[in-house]
């Protein structure tokens, strides 16, 4: 089995078991040792996979970090693992008195579903304060699966993985000040995109706080429209790979696309990034019971729907995210309306099953 299949069946598991996991030793147990032995490492080879590895600290003898990774019997990798319900911001500390004691270029923190990755980029032998990177198992993505084969046993050099790992980090950090631009765009930033040609006038303290949430409304708007545009090429896009070549209504299909798109093109009906984000976690879902190409949306000035088969009488749900309330109605057996509230598209996934069974009805 791939590791991206075996991640992703991790994943769900962890969805489902979280919150009936208390203890650390469960979550070793139940996420832990499955993300590594997904990695091909023999957790169960003490030559290999070592528990309660000693890193004696200064005077204090018989410190333990939770595992080591050895290769050619000395330690690479550092793990100290916590109970899923544990957040991790206070055990970094712990895991950097660990690091300096032993050869390890890099360390480990988890709780089964947050793993972040740590190394010694600023200062020889000393953990970084901040992780190069931060894996979320609850979020994964095909991108950082990739990333993560580069820990899978048959693949590990840590030549390699440092000498991305560097510019990783900063990349994250950069990422991270990006979306704090977009999220509250500072004075200094309002000043230099009113100097680009904006604003001609005075650029005082009175017309940047005018323009502050201009400037961010602007920003999300630009994003949302580029990621919007982005998300229709790719759905549309593996739409038109997943269709069988023998299906004889295909031409058909997409004269009806077509006519659909320009349809479109005339309505006020704006399609957003989240609905189509929304869409594509729906689509994941239930192409475990149908080919994705039967998998279809329309949006619509009260709702975005989705349906088998562009038939607008086999609704399999209707999402609302514009209003404050934002919501997903499903059809049960009696093809009637059952509506559940979101706080963010992630609860769509917690609500698989009701989803396959809205689907099961038509087939």
């Amino acid at each position: 089995m791939e590791l991206k299949e075996q991640m992703y069946q991790l994943s769900e598991r962890i969805k489902s078991l979280k919150d009936n996991i208390e203890t650390e030793e469960a979550t070793k147990q139940s996420f832990i040792l499955p993300f590594f032995q997904a990695l091909g490492f023999d957790v169960f080879n003490p030559l290999e996979f070592v528990p309660e590895f000693t890193a004696d600290v200064g005077i204090k003898r018989g410190e333990k970090v939770d595992y080591a990774i050895l290769q050619d019997g000395q330690p690479i990798i550092l793990i100290e693992a916590k109970a899923c319900s544990e957040k991790l911001d206070k055990h970094d500390s712990q895991l950097f008195r660990y690091f300096g004691t032993t050869k390890s270029r890099f360390a480990i923190l988890t709780n089964g579903i947050i793993y972040k990755f740590f190394s010694d980029l600023d200062s020889p032998n000393v953990m970084d304060s901040k992780p190069f990177y931060t894996l979320d198992m609850e979020h994964l993505s095909d991108q950082a699966i990739e990333y993560l084969n580069n820990f899978a046993k048959a693949n590990i050099n840590i030549d390699s993985i440092l000498s991305t790992a560097s510019d990783l980090k900063y990349l994250n950090l950069l990422k991270a000040a990006f979306k704090e631009i977009v999220d509250n765009p500072s004075e200094d930033f309002v000043r230099f995109i009113l100097n680009e040609g904006v604003y001609d006038g005075i650029k005082n303290q009175k017309v940047v706080e005018r323009f502050q949430p201009l400037v961010k409304r602007a920003m999300s708007q630009f994003i949302n429209d580029r990621m919007s545009s982005k998300f229709k090429e790719t759905l549309l896009s593996s739409e038109s790979e997943d269709t069988p070549k023998e299906d004889t209504t295909a031409a058909s299909q997409e004269e009806q696309t077509k006519e659909a798109e320009a349809e479109e093109k005339k309505s006020k009906i704006h399609t957003t990034y989240d609905e189509l984000n929304a869409f594509a976690v729906v689509k994941a879902i239930l192409r475990k019971k149908v080919p994705g190409s039967r998998i279809t949306h329309k949006d619509t000035e009260r709702y975005f729907g989705v349906l088998l088969d562009g038939n607008t009488r086999k609704w399999i749900c209707r999402i609302n995210l514009d209003s404050k309330n934002k919501h997903i109605i499903l059809s049960d057996e009696n093809k009637d309306p059952v509506r559940y509230e979101l706080n963010s598209i992630d609860d769509i996934y917690d609500l698989e099953e009701q989803l396959l069974e809205s689907l099961e009805k038509y087939l």
